[in-house]
């Protein structure tokens, strides 16, 4: 016979989580710079949440109004507007933070093989439909690429940066 499966109540998960509260631009950043909708921010942040990550965002009206339609959490999360993108990429790289691109590339690295984010790290997602703008690819310092193998050729915000910050973070 096979061992019960116990599952771990509420109080029990709270208490192995993080001890510490979460601690501003910390090691890893989701940069969602040029969204096409709002429909994927939400979910991001959630997943921000989840890994220890703060959220990067255009200060676009409508964002917050996305952010909360997909956030589940009962707070806010860790959010940042960021006015100008190609500015903020320069002046993190030259912070010594290691900028990352999920984008098809030639010199990609799958999405198997990225290790673990060792130093501050931010992720940068570009528009659904068209990518990272070809002004903000000489902001990357690598490039990640998630292998597909359907008919589709990019996933959504959300789901693209979430398999991302889970791998950045360690936790896959």
């Amino acid at each position: 016979m096979s061992p019960a499966i116990r599952v771990r109540p509420r109080r029990e998960l709270r208490a192995a989580r993080r001890p510490r509260a979460h601690r501003c631009w910390g090691h890893l950043v989701a940069a969602p710079l040029w969204p096409m909708h709002g429909a994927n921010l939400g979910t991001l942040l959630r997943t921000c949440d989840a890994v220890g990550a703060c959220l990067a965002v255009p200060p676009f009206d409508w964002v917050d109004g996305a952010l909360a339609r997909g956030n589940t959490l009962r707070k806010r999360g860790c959010v940042h507007r960021v006015g100008d993108p190609l500015g903020w990429l320069a002046r993190e790289r030259a912070a010594g933070t290691h900028v990352v691109g999920v984008e098809l590339a030639d010199e990609a690295v799958r999405l198997a093989d990225l290790p673990a984010a060792r130093r501050r790290t931010v992720i940068v997602l570009g528009h659904e439909a068209t990518g990272i703008p070809d002004e903000a690819l000489d902001s990357l310092d690598s490039v990640v690429e998630i292998p597909m193998v359907g008919t589709g050729l990019s996933l959504n915000v959300a789901v693209a940066g979430s398999l991302v910050l889970y791998k950045l973070a360690g936790l896959l």
